[in-house]
């Protein structure tokens, strides 16, 4: 249960990190400059994603889980942060 809650929440940050990737194509801010940044991006998060189905399917629970806990908690402290700003409204200036 807590392996695919931690996959699920993975899963999201890829799908928002693909989709600003796509988006980044679509309007030209993705080019040649920045390319490299964006293949070592998607490299990790496949290699999270799928390095921890692989583990798991192996038989290794234990390292799966760890594995997915890279990406899940700065995803999770991050939406955490965004909720409290939304919920204080806190002044800036």
């Amino acid at each position: 249960m807590k392996f695919w809650f931690l996959w699920g929440i993975d899963a999201l940050i890829a799908a928002v990190i693909l989709y600003f990737f796509f988006v980044g194509l679509a309007d030209g801010s993705v080019s040649m400059f920045n390319i490299g940044i964006w293949i070592a991006i998607l490299a990790a998060l496949s290699a999270v994603i799928g390095g921890s189905l692989w583990l798991r399917t192996a038989g290794r629970r234990g390292p799966a889980t760890v594995v997915l806990l890279i990406l899940a908690v700065p995803g999770i402290l991050f939406a955490l942060f965004f909720i409290i700003l939304l919920i204080t409204n806190p002044r800036w200036n």
